[in-house]
């Protein structure tokens, strides 16, 4: 069934609970800027509703949940890349506790993206990449694809 992607924009707009400015364009993900509070969806041809609303639910958490000052505030510092991945963990777990119905997606929406190549990586070569990008991944398809961590990194 094909993308409604004014249903998605409105779906967006609820979940954040004000009028977010939602943009459909043709870039390689979607992106929410917490100064603009323009929330970018992006317009691909496979992906699936599912994928759609974990999209959506992704970017709201950031709406709802990263706060302005704070991205700022690290924006440009060496260790960038961590902050972003440790937020993005943060601002996906507040969502689905926020909206209980949207794990389902969550889990449905990655395990399609990974099956679908989106994270450009093979589960065969998971133990070459470096902790962060393993520990991303474990927080997106840990729940459906073994993602090797060696004892320190998961008490991390």
């Amino acid at each position: 069934m094909a993308v409604k992607h004014e249903i998605k924009s409105q779906l967006a707009k609820l979940l954040a609970t004000e009028d977010l400015i939602v943009e459909h364009k043709n870039c390689e993900t979607a992106c929410f800027n917490v100064h603009t509070r323009v929330l970018t969806l992006p317009m691909w041809e496979r992906a699936s509703n599912t994928v759609y609303d974990l999209l959506v639910g992704h970017e709201v958490g950031h709406a709802l949940y990263t706060p302005l000052e704070a991205m700022e505030s690290v924006k440009g510092l060496p260790h960038f890349d961590v902050i972003n991945i440790v937020e993005d963990v943060r601002i996906e777990r507040m969502i689905q506790k926020t909206y209980p119905g949207l794990p389902r997606y969550f889990k449905e929406g990655y395990t399609e993206l990974w099956n679908d190549g989106f994270f450009g990586v093979d589960q065969a070569k998971l133990e070459d990449l470096n902790f962060l990008d393993r520990l991303n991944l474990h927080a997106k398809v840990g729940s459906t694809i073994d993602i090797p961590l060696n004892d320190e990194e998961k008490d991390l």
